[in-house]
This record gives C-alpha cells, structure tokens and sequence, in this order.
C-alpha cells in the first residue's frame, strides 16, 4: 500500500483508478482499526509514518459530501463518523464525536469531546469534557487529558511531528499543546499550560535553570510561568513552562492533579 500511496501523491491522476482508491481506503480503515498509525516507537524514538498521513490527504478528494443525521443532529461532511461503541467497549458520552479513521481503544471515555481522523488513543484512557484531539495525535495509555485541552493535529507538511502524550500522563484543564510537542511518559501539567514548538521549558529545581523545547521529560510536574524578555519597544513577559518537581514514585499513576502539584508544594 505504502508505493501505491507514495505513487499517487507524486501523480494524483492515479487517484481515479480503482487500485489506488482501494488502497487509500484500506489505509483509513486499518487506521481507524488501530492496525497501523501515524507514530511508532521504537527503543528510544518516535518513527513517524508521513505514508499515512499522505493516505489521509488522499482520502478527502476521493470522498464525496453528504449528510449524516443522528436524531435531531445533522451533518454535511466528507468523512463518516465512528461507530460499533459498545462492541468496542468504549464509553461515549453525548455529544462526543469521533472521526472515522481514528483509532479508540478498548476501556476508553469519551466525555462531550472531539477526535479527528489519524488520532490515536490507547487503552483506559479519558478525554474529559470539550476537550479536542487532533489530526494524528498520539495519546498514549492510562491518560487522562482533562476539561478544555487542545491537542493539537498536523497534516501537513506530512514530515511534520504529531503531538504525542505517552502513557500515563496527566494534562491539567485548559492546557494547549501543539506543533509535535512531546509529553514523556507520567508527566502531570498543571491548568492553563501552553506548549508549541517554541515554548521555553525551563526545570527550576536545580541551582540553575536548564532550558528546553518541545519536549517535556518523563515524570515532570509542570506549571505555566513567564520570563521577561526584551524587545525594541520595551521590556515584556512572555509565557513559558515551569518543571518544579518530578512525580514520586510514591504517587499512583492515576493521581489527581491536586496532589501531584501538592507534593511540590505548588498551589495552581
């Protein structure tokens, strides 16, 4: 499938032959089947699959517009909602949505939330009220992505990163993350924290201040902040993400916020 997929973004003439309609659909379905994905990881690294998310691209022109009611619900969309909820042991709570073409796992909750095609989310997992997941985002085991986050989803460029949460992660209410951002297994973010490519991730628990972006390292407690930083027309804050403390081992996977951020003596 990958050559006839890698053919046809090349030529998109060989979008109207059968073979290569076939195969852009068997990509989507096997996607919304958990049976490939956007990212693998491997030992250390996170492989991305730009294969897919061209098959994903490829799967709008070849799709035509119609209405899809559901009681007094309608829609005029391209792409079909997901469905079979019960035979798939997944917990949707109305209104949830999900694309089809995007993978939930077994044990989920989908509290009042949206998940767009490409997305996958592992197993025990919970996405809570009006948050969103987003094209290709990866969300890993055990998560609980709290009210209002939005995680964010890349197409293109198709080389592009997804937004990747690994197991057991904790994302606060409110919080954004966006532009391939990586949240290391067991991290807890505080409410309201921002992530793009280019925030500063700055860990204040040594003597002096390391700085990073794009990822946030395994088990760290994280809390939005600022520092000052000088322009032409004057001096301004700008927001950053504070590591004060890393999760104790003593903290159950599942812990509520509150008393991750408690153990660092924290207030949010």
């Amino acid at each position: 499938m990958k050559s006839i997929i890698e053919a046809a973004w090349d030529n998109r003439s060989l979008l109207e032959t059968e073979k290569t309609r076939n195969a852009i659909k068997s990509v989507i379905r096997q996607l919304d089947d958990g049976k490939i994905r956007i990212a693998e990881k491997n030992t250390h690294f996170w492989k991305i699959n730009d294969w897919i998310k061209k098959a994903i691209i490829l799967y709008f022109p070849i799709q035509k517009m119609k209405s899809i009611e559901i009681g007094p619900f309608e829609f005029h969309d391209k792409i079909s909602l997901k469905n079979d909820y019960a035979k798939k042991n997944i917990r949707v709570v109305p209104p949830a949505v999900v694309r089809y073409g995007a993978y939930v796992a077994s044990g989920t909750i989908l509290m009042p939330s949206y998940t767009n095609i490409g997305a996958y989310v592992d197993t025990e997992t919970m996405i809570d009220t009006w948050a969103t997941v987003g094209s290709c985002a990866q969300i890993g085991k055990n998560v609980h992505i709290s009210g209002g986050v939005g995680i964010g989803g890349v197409l293109e460029p198709v080389q592009a990163s997804p937004v990747i949460i690994e197991d057991n992660a904790f994302i606060g209410s409110r919080c954004i993350i966006v532009e391939g951002v990586l949240i290391e297994k067991e991290a807890v973010l505080g409410a309201n924290v921002v992530l793009t490519a280019s925030t500063k991730i700055i860990d204040v628990t040594g003597a002096k201040p390391i700085e990073m972006k794009g990822v946030i390292p395994r088990r760290s407690v994280v809390i939005p902040g600022s520092y000052s930083k000088k322009f032409e027309a004057g001096e301004y804050q700008v927001p950053c993400a504070l590591i004060i403390g890393k999760r104790k081992e003593s903290t159950n996977k599942k812990t509520s916020l509150n008393d991750a951020l408690r153990d660092n003596k924290i207030t949010v």
